[in-house]
């Protein structure tokens, strides 16, 4: 028998759906502001073995020439990247939802098998609630890594008016490099993420939409019977 049961709540899937745009507005007006000290890159002797982003990249996607246009995006959705995120930490908090998504002493070792599952190399079917291991670590660190952001980008923004942010990161250079890593790490994430949607099937995807998941179940799983009394 189908039965329908609720998996995500409003709030979540609010925060969801709402962070996903606006990173990608920061990513992209990112862009436009790190086109005007393109300095990253791997240099070996005085030659530039690897650089990030190449003339043509910047060319194809009319990066050039809007700095002011990214920092005007930038540090506009800024603030609605951390409220969104500021709201999601504190409803998990509340909600008792935190209890799901934070990992668990065994959870880096089953997140392992969730991985060889995933690969097709483990056969057996990992451990797996609302959340499996894996996703606790990846879904952990997003938080981790959205506080990140927001502390090396404030350094960032205003070095002199929050210097002592700007030195707890290191320095300027050192927060701007973070800063980039982190970015890099988002592009990473939602890479993954939207393979492992793929793969998870429409029934998970439409869980995220609507909170409501179709599953599985026996009668008997439904009704059960009570104390002295004669199963139906």
């Amino acid at each position: 028998m189908k039965v329908i049961k609720e998996k995500h709540s409003l709030a979540m899937r609010w925060t969801h759906w709402v962070n996903f745009p606006v990173l990608a507005v920061m990513i992209w007006s990112g862009l436009f502001i790190y086109w005007a000290n393109d300095s990253y890159g791997i240099t070996i002797f005085g030659t530039t073995i690897f650089q990030f982003f190449p003339e043509w990249f910047y060319e194809y996607f009319h990066l050039k020439q809007r700095l002011a246009e990214g920092m005007a995006f930038h540090f506009f959705f800024m603030w609605l990247f951390f409220i969104n995120g500021l709201l999601y930490v504190i409803y998990t908090i509340v909600s008792g939802s935190w209890r799901e998504l934070v990992p668990k002493r065994n959870s880096f070792r089953e997140a392992w098998q969730v991985l060889l599952h995933d690969l097709h190399i483990r056969k057996a079917v990992p451990p797996q609630k609302k959340y499996n291991a894996a996703q606790r670590i990846a879904y952990t660190a997003i938080i981790i890594m959205g506080f990140g952001s927001v502390f090396t980008g404030l350094a960032i923004y205003k070095p002199v008016q929050f210097y002592w942010i700007c030195w707890l990161c290191g320095g300027y250079h050192v927060a701007r490099i973070l800063h980039f890593a982190l970015t890099i790490g988002y592009v990473l994430f939602f890479m993954i993420h939207v393979v492992q949607v793929i793969l998870a099937g429409w029934n998970n995807f439409r869980s995220v939409v609507s909170g409501f998941e179709v599953t599985d179940c026996q009668v008997k799983d439904l009704v059960k019977p009570k104390e002295n009394e004669e199963p139906v």
